[in-house]
């Protein structure tokens, strides 16, 4: 199901400005899906119960990190750059290309003022970008089912 908003595809080439890493009024929680947890603790070398005391918390029942720094930055955020890269949550995975975010006047007005990658470097075709819509609709998906079989 191809969006008007990027049927010809988005320039898109993140710039590691870690813009996406600071809170923002609606963009806080980082929300964690059981395989996000389970990379994120085999990555760290630490037990997921371990993980999970010292970076979540939970919230209606849905997994997040814990809140951000004083400043508003990811715990995981260092020298503006991500610690956790390599086994990142899929909600970081699929940014910007979030279903929410793909709406026109979202895209035009707070996407590309908040996002300095957004019109650079290579076209990302609509089919990759269908591919993180998913992804983040699926992790979502199981995220709810998880909140609802507790």
């Amino acid at each position: 199901m191809t969006r008007n908003i990027f049927s010809t595809g988005i320039r898109f080439q993140c710039q590691g400005s870690s813009n996406c890493c600071v809170s923002r009024g609606s963009y806080g929680f980082v929300y964690l899906s059981k395989k996000d947890i389970l990379r994120l603790a085999k990555y760290t070398d630490l037990p997921i119960k371990d993980f999970i005391n010292l970076y979540c918390d939970k919230t209606d029942g849905f997994v997040h990190f814990k809140e951000r720094r004083k400043n508003g930055e990811c715990q995981f955020l260092e020298k503006k750059r991500c610690s956790i890269y390599a086994a990142r949550p899929t909600q970081c995975r699929t940014w910007p290309f979030w279903d929410e975010n793909m709406k026109t006047k979202i895209w035009n007005k707070e996407m590309q003022s908040l996002c300095p990658g957004i019109g650079k470097g290579e076209i990302i075709q609509p089919s990759q970008i269908e591919k993180h819509i998913n992804a983040d609709r699926k992790n979502e998906d199981e995220m709810i089912n998880e909140v609802l079989k507790s």
